[in-house]
């Protein structure tokens, strides 16, 4: 395409080679003009080069901000989730918008997750920032294809990008200095601890990097490193998050053998008297197979983007340096080969031992990728997704409105980062629980 090499990768075995066997190979991802500048040039964890960097950065996450340990996060998630339970509630017999209503719960969740709190008003600029980022890293923009056609900017891209990265600053940079004068006012209290608090335990008026087993003493950040990482939660937690209950919701109003025999099992293990807690969650066996079905089908990233470091070579195809290297996780997880009838949504197939796991060793599932560029936040955002749908599902009976047939549910998609569905999928709550929902 233009000046670039593109390789698709839509085959179990190829995907292997990429992201197992030569993954130190390609362990970089392509960062187009859009991508470069909104993540201050490579800041963050998701679009840093494979090196010393990334390599602390990636600990940073996965030790600090994703991090079991940290109760914040986990907490928000079941304070948002229980919140979500009363407003469906309060629209019993009313036609919802699931769509509407778990992208807000996504929100919240991140959002809270990241600045402390949920409610200081600030949080749809946020969300109209992020969306005009999300439009402009899938923009096509002919620079990033045939570089000397770039100074033409004719779709306006160059201004666009500029703006949007300024909204950013404007908003980050006042909580971060918020955050830093409440430091300096000694304010102290673990409870309130977020995102933005962990990240400046590692600020310094300059970063500095190696690759000492002390996170502390190995990584400084900078103010562009905070505001780049905090992109990256948003981005990765928020859209992911909301898309895969959604399609969830909407394949199971669609099958309703699968809804009833999910609403059987949450009897059983729950209870009609109280709500799915975090301890229920391990035992809900059929409802952890629709999950991994619609992640299957609809995987929350649906092409993995990498970028050759070196002259390589798949299957006796030559793959030269800098070709960018595209797995194709939708593809694969639609793969004849590897599954049987493999447009049929059928969670039963994930009860047989030895059915693929989500955690990145079988490369015909890679819904959170697998290898060095793995998602950290994985269990988070599992957590989050399990959560909210056994609520849902075991709060609530969900019947179509306007006498809807589950057939005419629209299924189809929209080209994007993470392939949400075309239209929001709309359903009729009625109270199943034998209480109160408080």
């Amino acid at each position: 395409m233009g000046y670039l090499h593109m390789t698709v990768i839509s085959s179990p075995a190829e995907a292997r080679q990429v992201l197992q066997l030569q993954d130190t190979v390609f362990a970089n991802r392509p960062a187009p003009t859009a991508v470069k500048y909104l993540s201050y040039d490579r800041a963050d964890m998701a679009f840093a080069n494979y090196g010393p960097f990334w390599r602390q950065m990636r600990k940073l996450c996965v030790m600090k901000l994703f991090s079991r340990r940290r109760v914040e996060s986990w907490d928000s998630i079941r304070d948002e989730v229980n919140s979500m339970t009363r407003v469906v509630s309060t629209s019993t017999g009313l036609s919802v918008n699931i769509g509407e209503l778990v992208f807000g719960l996504a929100t919240n969740i991140i959002y809270r997750a990241a600045f402390g709190t949920c409610s200081d008003g600030r949080k749809d600029e946020l969300l109209k920032i992020m969306h005009e980022f999300s439009k402009l890293f899938v923009e096509f923009n002919i620079a990033d294809f045939i570089p000397w056609l770039g100074w033409a900017d004719l779709k306006g891209l160059n201004t666009r990008i500029v703006k949007a990265r300024a909204s950013l600053d404007n908003f980050i940079d006042s909580i971060i200095d918020d955050h830093i004068k409440r430091k300096k006012a000694n304010y102290s209290d673990e409870g309130d601890s977020d995102m933005v608090d962990e990240l400046l335990a590692f600020y310094g008026e300059e970063t500095k990097v190696n690759d000492s087993d002390d996170l502390q003493n190995a990584l400084r950040l900078t103010r562009d490193n905070i505001k780049a990482i905090i992109m990256d939660v948003m981005f990765g937690g928020t859209e992911t998050v909301a898309s895969g209950i959604e399609w969830a919701m909407a394949e199971l109003i669609k099958r309703p053998g699968d809804l009833k025999r999910v609403q059987q099992e949450l009897a059983n293990v729950v209870g009609l008297h109280r709500k799915v807690e975090e301890t229920d969650i391990e035992k809900l066996t059929y409802l952890k197979c629709c999950i991994k079905e619609t992640l299957r089908l609809h995987p929350p990233i649906p092409l993995l983007i990498h970028e050759a470091v070196e002259d390589a070579t798949i299957n006796h195809y030559y793959i030269p340096a800098k070709s960018r290297v595209i797995v194709n996780v939708w593809a694969i997880g639609r793969d004849k080969n590897s599954w049987e009838d493999p447009k049929a949504f059928n969670p039963s197939r994930f009860l047989k031992e030895g059915v693929a796991d989500f955690k990145g060793g079988n490369f015909e599932f890679l819904p959170f990728g697998s290898g060095r560029r793995s998602c950290p936040g994985m269990q988070l955002g599992l957590y989050a997704f399990e959560m909210a749908l056994a609520n849902l599902l075991h709060c609530f009976n969900w019947e179509l409105p306007d006498g809807m047939k589950p057939s005419e549910v629209d299924m189809d998609d929209v080209f994007g980062l993470t392939a949400p569905k075309a239209t929001r999928l709309v359903a009729v709550p009625t109270p199943r629980l034998l209480c109160q929902l408080y």
